[in-house]
């Protein structure tokens, strides 16, 4: 606790730390005021400065932002242009290349499919390739521009963040600028209290030292009324309680004017204290109205900063999302050009599929038998003048293959014999076969129709690197058999007879021994088949001569037994005769009395008559 004195009435008062702390605080003279005064309006210059010098770079540098999309905005623009020139350049190039092609793909085609339909399918993919080799570089040119125009929104939208970062940078660099600044303010102000609370330390210690003064002479007054209530005592035996009731009184009074006096004087302290506690608290408004108005006004900065950004950006954002969209309707439109291009060409290699779909399997099979024989017919007349290759139609064993090919020598010695089947399928067939599939069939028709190879001529299985490599021995399986592509129909005949040449001699000799054996071999038939015919004839003789002789037998018993029966029925007729002779009406009225007056009457009646 604190005791003052106060200056006027020189009455003591005490109080406590928080009071006595609150009372140095709310001291503060007009020099403080002044400095307080002169930061404030630094710091408000200092923010208007920081506010333009913000607004003058983020001017600059939206007007900087502003012009670099501007500029790129006009490049891609002119990006777009050429690129478009380039594709309707490009498009128009290729719809010509693309037209002139499928006229002459058109012409070629009808005319193949009229000479040969086997190249249909040659024909229809060397057409797909040039469709390909056509619309590729278009194409390419698409995705490039699609590629470009993502590389340049991506660019966009990086500048956009970019100017955004910097200009958000900038608002935090002059914001922690303006904290520090109020920071160093706030330890300004902060000293300045601490030089105000000393000078009012300062102004508080006369009034101090008198406040001891007072009660020390409050201590002295009271040292020497007990030495006067002491000497009262003492002097005054008989008058202690007069003198005590006046000396009551006394005190009373002293008290009353003590608690006055402490009124007034504490009335006094706070008529003192309350216009610098209000001066305080006018200060601390101030301040912190001046804080609220700085970021009131940093705010306000910032938010206008940020929506003049915002927009510039949305603006160039609207622009940038306006070029993307006519670039993308050119390219729609582009695309929907060539789509429709596709669409025409794909229609046209779809009535060629459908086409070549509708021909059966067996005109399919046809087609390749038709292009082997074709090839054959070419150089028949200088490779195989002599040879046979024609149709194999003989079906009595049930089944049969493609062709026959048989060559022999001036002797009509059979030099090499080929079965020939032809496979081929169509490419909307959806069960696949393999050439192994084949292989039992060919070799027994080779076998029914005493041919010495088995080749099989197809185009299964196209996928397969053992068929396509070349010609494909499968004697493994069976006997002189062998694969091959249409490409090597030729050539295989060729090696065959080729080989059957050299080993004609051999084959000659063969057939001469097989002759002479033939001769003795028939010779023997001959012997044997007479022996046979012989033998039979006998046979069959001999049997009919038994049988001839059986019936006989049964013909000479058969009449045995009609004789019988003759001379039966002639014992019978001659009994019957004579029962017939001795037969007499006397008989048969025998015993019967009414047949003979009948008899008698019968007689009588033919005796008038008589006369």
């Amino acid at each position: 606790m604190h005791e003052i004195i106060c200056p006027h009435c020189k009455k003591g008062f005490k109080i406590d730390e928080a009071g006595y702390a609150d009372i140095l605080k709310q001291v503060h003279d007009a020099d403080f005021e002044k400095q307080l005064h002169d930061r404030l309006e630094l710091a408000e210059k200092d923010k208007q400065n920081a506010i333009k010098l913000a607004e003058k770079d983020k001017d600059s540098e939206i007007q900087n932002l502003k012009a670099k999309l501007e500029k790129e905005r006009d490049q891609l623009k002119n990006d777009l242009e050429q690129s478009k020139k380039e594709k309707e350049s490009a498009v128009e190039l290729a719809k010509t290349q693309v037209t002139g092609a499928l006229e002459k793909a058109a012409a070629a085609k009808d005319a193949e499919i009229q000479r040969l339909q086997a190249e249909l399918a040659a024909a229809e993919h060397v057409q797909k390739n040039a469709v390909n080799d056509a619309l590729n570089p278009v194409a390419k040119e698409r995705d490039q521009l699609k590629n470009d125009l993502e590389q340049a929104k991506k660019e966009k939208e990086s500048a956009v963040e970019l100017a955004k970062t910097q200009v958000t940078s900038a608002l935090e660099k002059a914001a922690a600028a303006k904290d520090a600044e109020i920071q160093k303010l706030q330890a300004e102000l902060a000293a300045v209290e601490h030089v105000q609370k000393n000078a009012v330390n300062d102004a508080l210690n006369p009034v101090a030292k008198e406040r001891d003064q007072l009660k020390n002479d409050l201590e002295q007054a009271k040292k020497e009324k007990e030495s006067a209530v002491e000497l009262a005592k003492i002097q005054v035996t008989g008058a202690l309680e007069k003198a005590a009731a006046a000396k009551d009184a006394e005190i009373q009074r002293l008290q009353a004017e003590l608690a006055a006096a402490e009124h007034v004087q504490k009335n006094a302290v706070n008529d003192a204290i309350n216009p610098v506690a209000k001066e305080r608290d006018q200060l601390k408004n101030d301040l912190e109205q001046a804080k609220k108005e700085k970021e009131s006004a940093v705010e306000l900065a910032k938010i206008q900063v940020t929506s003049t950004k915002d927009a510039e950006i949305q603006d160039l954002k609207n622009k940038i999302a306006n070029a993307v969209t006519a670039q993308q309707l050119a390219v729609n439109a582009i695309k929907d050009k060539y789509d429709a291009q596709l669409k025409d060409r794909n229609d046209e290699v779809e009535r060629l599929r459908d086409m070549k779909a509708k021909l059966s399997t067996k005109m399919v099979g046809e087609t390749l038998e038709q292009h082997c024989e074709i090839e054959f017919n070419r150089i028949r007349a200088m490779a195989f003048p002599k040879a046979y290759f024609e149709k194999d139609t003989d079906a009595r064993a049930g089944s049969k293959g493609d062709y026959i090919f048989r060559d022999s020598d001036e002797a009509s010695t059979e030099i090499v014999s080929i079965m020939f089947e032809m496979k081929n399928e169509s490419e909307e067939t959806v069960s696949k076969k393999k050439n192994e599939d084949f292989f039992k069939e060919l070799d027994k028709d080779r076998n029914e129709k005493n041919c010495e190879y088995a080749i099989l001529v197809s185009l299964l299985e196209p996928d397969s690197e053992l068929y396509n490599s070349g010609i494909v021995d499968v004697s493994h399986r069976y006997q002189k058999m062998y694969v091959v592509r249409p490409q090597f129909f030729i050539p295989i005949i060729t090696l065959l007879r080729n080989a059957a040449q050299n080993s004609l001699k051999y084959k000659t000799e063969l057939v001469l021994m097989k002759k002479q054996n033939i001769d003795i071999t028939n010779f023997e038939n001959e012997l044997e088949a007479f022996k046979t015919g012989f033998a039979r004839n006998y046979e069959l003789a001999s049997k009919k001569f038994k049988t001839a002789i059986e019936e006989i037998d049964k013909t000479i018993d058969h009449l045995q037994r009609t004789k019988d029966a003759l001379l039966g029925s002639e014992n019978n007729l001659r009994l019957a005769n004579n029962k017939a002779d001795d037969l007499t009406i006397k008989k048969l009225t025998k015993g019967n009395p009414t047949m003979v007056s009948k008899f008698a009457e019968l007689k009588n009646d033919d005796t008038p008559d008589s006369e």
